[in-house]
């Protein structure tokens, strides 16, 4: 289910990667109880989505050959109580300014 985040096929390897090892580390900032209301409030996470964001990577990274080997740990508190909207579009701009691979795969996604 993706509500609101930039489809992972849009991705290049690093950001796909990168996105997949900031889920392991929200699942551990959260289980220490260290604050994401930062992320939250910039527009970049949303408990209740991270799981499935998880899994939507993962599946992403098989699909291109690569091996997912990291399940995620369980959360110990309610990803409710970390609510936040990201914003795919700005999301989707700022990537294509700063990765010209990024750029490339939403440039032949637009032409399909």
């Amino acid at each position: 289910m993706r509500l609101w985040l930039v489809d992972p096929k849009l991705l290049c390897r690093k950001h796909l990667l990168g996105e997949h090892v900031e889920c392991h580390m929200f699942v551990g900032a959260l289980n220490k109880g260290k604050s994401v209301e930062g992320f939250i409030r910039n527009g970049l996470f949303n408990g209740p989505a991270l799981k499935n964001r998880h899994e939507e990577l993962a599946a992403e990274i098989e699909r291109r050959g690569y091996n997912h080997k990291s399940p995620l740990v369980d959360l110990n508190i309610n990803p409710y109580d970390f609510v936040g909207y990201v914003n795919t579009k700005a999301n989707l701009v700022e990537l294509a300014k700063r990765c010209e691979e990024c750029k490339k795969l939403q440039d032949e996604a637009i032409k399909i």
